[in-house]
């Protein structure tokens, strides 16, 4: 059981000062959006660490303690995740190495937050999908998954949580546990996808949005 009565250990300044984020891919494109959302999608995206920052690569810390802190921690995630038109958002995409992530798959839906995820169990059917990455901009690779898996968190109250999670949620899930095991979705994509992944990189080219 988690503690709620104690403060969080610190980071180094760099790392805690940065406001955490990330998703996986949506169906939605970026065109069209109402310039006022656009703005805040602009804003939310500014705080992502991109492709070549180390911190992508580095596994997150384990969590030891809740409290005021760490609740104030999943709420910017949460509206951070909410301004970038994204569905899932890993700490460590802003440099928080923090083990917390928090997702939402169904629109106006609350922001869900899982602390310490661990992937209890996993099925064995699969199936393969296009992923994004905010911290990969313009990349878009075919993913391959399970479809239905059980987590083991805690909960931002500190209770113990299993989540039987299967298709998106699923995907999300497994998404931003990659991150914060320093996996990226060039780790789990073809090496053809993963050589023309490094050339939109390299060339900066945009596409649609990624969640």
């Amino acid at each position: 059981m988690l503690r709620a009565d104690e403060r969080l250990p610190r980071l180094p300044p760099r790392m805690s000062e940065q406001e955490p984020t990330e998703v996986v891919p949506e169906e939605a494109e970026e065109h069209e959006l109402d310039p006022e959302v656009a703005a805040r999608r602009e804003r939310a995206l500014s705080h992502i660490r991109k492709f070549g920052d180390p911190v992508l690569r580095t596994p997150a810390r384990p969590i030891d303690r809740i409290d005021e802190s760490l609740q104030s921690e999943i709420d910017r995630m949460g509206h951070l995740m909410g301004d970038a038109l994204g569905v899932g958002l890993a700490a460590t995409q802003v440099g928080v190495l923090h083990r917390l992530l928090v997702y939402r798959v169904v629109p106006d839906a609350p922001v869900a937050a899982l602390i310490n995820p661990e992937i209890e169990w996993a099925g064995k059917e699969t199936e393969p999908m296009e992923e994004g990455c905010l911290s990969l901009p313009g990349v878009l690779v075919d993913v391959e998954r399970p479809v239905h898996l059980r987590v083991r968190a805690f909960g931002p109250d500190g209770e113990e949580l299993r989540v039987e999670a299967s298709g998106l949620e699923a995907r999300v899930i497994q998404h931003e546990i990659d991150h914060l095991d320093g996996v990226l979705i060039l780790d789990r994509t073809t090496r053809e996808q993963r050589k023309e992944a490094m050339r939109v990189l390299r060339e900066g080219v945009s596409s649609p949005q990624a969640a």
